[in-house]
């Protein structure tokens, strides 16, 4: 049986507007034997078979992606093949290592895997791969292009239409012969920067479409087109001219040419030119949420080669992780990454998996136990076998559930994009109806071009250029002095709608480090005390929990005594000596070691301990059991308020940790959550996410860790703290750096207040426009008019998005 082929997904570049992607997918999915899904959001096509085409046929077309990179570009968009994560993983290992500098006679320093180690395919064939990266490249640096050719388009429009707006505004700037001075400014805006406009016009009109773009080309070249022709045919050139103030069209007058509206042509391109600008700089972040997983680990790896059996010493050898093999032996040291998935043949060690599990416990393991590639080793030397390498990895597969949560969310439909495929051609019928009517019934040919030329100028899209970009601009504004980071207008819309609040616990709920939680003495002993030399001996231990609780003791007693004799007993615990006594601090199983009984007292205090979701280790000397000390991950002060404020704004909160059970729910319990969902793996996550949307649920994620991207890719609003790894960062749609859940709280708050003035703002421009038009077609606005009132309605969209600025946070008052 064939298998079903991989998709092929292109990049695309030129996409101006949702019918954008709509032309193209429509036109991709007219191939046969493929269908096609093009994401406005994040400028991607993705085609994969078609449901009902044979497999063999449809991995034939699919390798060869010529045929659907020349369709787009017929289309006047350009495209470039995305190549898969694992050639981008292999790309990006094998360019980390070729930067790492040398040291030791050849031997490099870094010791991690980038999840481009997750690069190296068993048995990989690396054909095609460098064809693929170079294809991301040559996306990227046209994406970058783009982007510095608006930039330059945008400085430049302003610096000339600020003085042409200002010119025809304020009658004092009116000196003799100013109208040429504003047409010497304006023809650059209206020809130069306003081209991306008149090209994407031009393709349109070649496919019979119509775009936002269609109407800003229209209208700012029937403004300039008129104005030429009223400073050299009409008397709008002659010296001493001014901007006259008529509320109407008389159809008997033949000089309707007596004014120009290059400050309309010139006002439209800029405004919508910023709007442009700053939608493509942040969805150029799309890519980001891969780019900081690929990050995450190991470049290069220590393997072993020699006799496994023992036979012959094996020697250790340092390589590309790109190069590492299913089966290979390689060493892990305290403080490195593992390199890659595998399973434990000697050494034992704790094992930190937070940046994949969210587990705040350190893991331990010993020979037999499996082990994940991008973890850290915290404490013993290991010798792994690597039973999965490449693209097999958990942390690839985690890379792929990102790019394909990111894939599948469907971008929100701009509402002036679906209404301007109506709109627009409508506008130029009426304005041509305009013209002809006029003629018809016998005025002028001057007044009725000018109430057509009205027509356009107050259709003319400059509110509705504003709308959205003015309110995301003062939100997203006021929210980074708030510390919220809003990704762009898709996501407000996102809050608007989302029922369930899901939260990550390690990192979210709670501070994600291990802190001392409770000090018991049995009886008879002091508790100062026993602490005191717990902490001694643990602050020789570089473990998590020995850590914790050294820091504990230390904020007791600065001064702790020093152990002489430490050894430590890999899962199970320490000995020492402090102060001249025996030191034991570990599990049962240590203390067992040395034939010291545990009391009924103890044992039921460290299961009251461990029943609280708390870490708890027995401490004992001069071979007596003295008490039991616990750590735990400590809830953030502000959380619980938090969560009662996500309840007022009409979110149910659910607990979602990898962390176990016992522990979730003394979590919950704690900032009155009722809902727990505990154990979970990363994938798990995201289906838990999907699971809820599957009843029915918008579904916002809060979350700080790698193990969380997926999942917050996967939901309609994705909230990484910034206190998190840059993966779950780089996926959210709103980042919170401040780093607690109150922030999640002002940042529902504020999107919504912005969504709410993007919609005043486009029913203000679009009302506008619906009452505005008839009176112009009936000859009672003349363009001057018609151009004042897009103007009022520019300053009233301006002035309604200002008001975001007085937006407050809930904890600052």
């Amino acid at each position: 049986m064939t298998p079903t082929p991989d998709p092929l997904v292109l990049d695309i570049g030129g996409m101006t507007c949702a019918s954008c992607a709509n032309r193209i997918e429509k036109k991709l999915g007219k191939i046969d034997g493929v269908e096609a899904s093009v994401n406005y959001a994040t400028e991607r096509a993705t085609i994969r078979p078609a449901a009902d085409a044979d497999p063999a046929a449809s991995a034939e077309l699919l390798a060869d992606p010529a045929r659907f990179v020349s369709t787009v570009e017929d289309l006047g968009y350009r495209a470039t093949v995305r190549p898969s994560v694992a050639e981008r993983t292999r790309a990006a290992s094998r360019e980390a290592h070729a930067q790492t500098p040398s040291e030791h006679g050849g031997m490099h320093a870094g010791h991690g895997m980038s999840e481009h180690d997750m690069g190296g395919h068993s048995g990989g064939d690396m054909a095609g791969h460098d064809h693929g990266f170079s294809f991301a490249d040559g996306a990227k640096e046209a994406d970058d292009a783009e982007l510095r050719d608006l930039k330059h388009r945008l400085i430049g429009s302003v610096i000339l239409s600020v003085p042409v707006i200002l010119m025809a505004m304020i009658p004092a700037l009116q000196f003799t012969n100013w109208q040429w001075l504003s047409l010497a400014l304006a023809a650059p805006v209206i020809t130069w920067a306003a081209w991306p406009f008149h090209r994407g016009t031009w393709i349109n009109l070649k496919h019979g479409a119509a775009t936002m773009d269609t109407l800003v080309s229209v209208g700012t070249g029937a403004a300039f087109l008129w104005s030429l022709y009223a400073l050299f045919f009409g008397t709008a050139g002659h010296p001493g001219m001014t901007h006259g103030f008529e509320l109407t069209v008389n159809p008997g007058s033949v000089d309707g040419a007596g004014n120009i509206y290059l400050e309309v042509a010139a006002g439209v391109i800029m405004f919508i030119l910023a709007g442009r600008y700053f939608e493509k700089r942040s969805k150029k972040q799309s890519g980001a949420a891969l780019r900081a997983l690929m990050e995450l680990g190991a470049k290069e790896v220590t393997v072993l080669r020699g006799d496994a059996s023992g036979d012959a010493p094996a020697t250790e050898a340092r390589i590309p992780i790109g190069e590492l093999r299913v089966g290979d032996r390689f060493v892990v040291r305290p403080g490195e990454k593992i390199a890659t998935d595998g399973v434990v043949e000697s050494g034992a060690s704790a094992v930190d998996a937070s940046m994949l599990t969210g587990e705040s416990v350190p893991v331990e393991v010993a020979p037999g136990d499996p082990v994940t590639g991008a973890t850290v080793n915290a404490s013993g030397r290991l010798v792994v076998r690597a039973s999965r390498v490449g693209s097999d990895t958990q942390l690839a597969q985690m890379a792929r559930l990102v790019e394909d949560a990111q894939s599948s969310k469907a971008a929100a439909q701009r509402l002036a994009d679906r209404i301007s495929g109506v709109f627009v051609p409508i506008v130029i019928l009426i304005a041509i109806g305009t013209l002809v009517t006029w003629l018809l019934i016998g005025a002028s040919p001057a007044a009725a071009f000018t109430a057509a030329v009205a027509v356009l100028i107050i259709a003319c899209p400059c509110a509705l250029g504003l709308a959205t970009p003015t309110a995301l601009l003062v939100g997203t504004g006021r929210g980074a002095q708030l510390g919220i980071l809003i990704s762009g207008p898709e996501i407000l819309e996102s809050t608007r709608k989302v029922d369930t609040i899901v939260l990550d616990k390690t990192g979210t709920v709670t501070s994600g480090r291990m802190a001392l939680a409770e000090a018991i003495p049995a009886a008879g002993e002091d508790r100062a005390e026993l602490l005191r030399i717990a902490g001694a001996l643990e602050a020789g231990s570089e473990h998590p929990i020995a850590q914790a609780i050294a820091a504990g003791a230390r904020e007791s007693d600065p001064a702790l005594p020093e152990v002489e004799s430490f050894r430590n007993a890999p899962g199970t615990g320490a000995s020492g000596v402090v102060d001249g006594r025996a030191v034991l601090v570990g599990r049962e199983a240590l203390l067992g070691d040395w034939a010291v009984t545990i009391p009924a007292e103890l044992a039921a205090a460290k299961a009251a301990e461990e029943a609280k979701g708390r870490t708890a280790v027995l401490v004992a000397w001069d071979g007596v059991a003295r008490g039991v000390v616990s750590v735990s991950d400590r809830v953030k002060p502000t959380s619980a308020e938090a969560i009662r404020q996500l309840r007022e704004l009409g979110l149910e909160p659910v607990l979602l940790t990898g962390d176990h059970e016992t522990v979730a729910r003394e979590v919950a319990r704690e900032v009155g959550i009722d809902r727990v969902i505990a154990g979970v793996m990363p994938a798990d996550k995201v289906e838990v996410v999907r699971g809820l949307q599957a009843e029915g649920k918008r579904v916002a994620m809060v979350g700080d860790g790698v193990n969380d991207a997926a999942a917050l890719a996967q939901a309609d609003l994705g909230l990484a703290m910034g206190t998190g790894t840059d993966a779950a960062i780089a996926a959210a749609d709103i980042t919170l750096v401040r780093g607690d859940l109150m922030g999640a709280v002002d940042a529902i708050r504020l999107s919504r207040r912005t969504l709410g003035t993007i919609y005043g703002n486009l029913f203000w421009a679009f009302a506008y426009n619906v009452a505005a038009i008839p009176l112009a077609a009936l000859g009672l606005l003349t363009p001057m008019i018609a151009g004042a009132a897009m103007a009022f309605s520019s300053v009233f969209v301006v002035g309604n998005s200002l008001r975001l600025r007085r937006f407050r946070s809930v904890t600052k008052g």
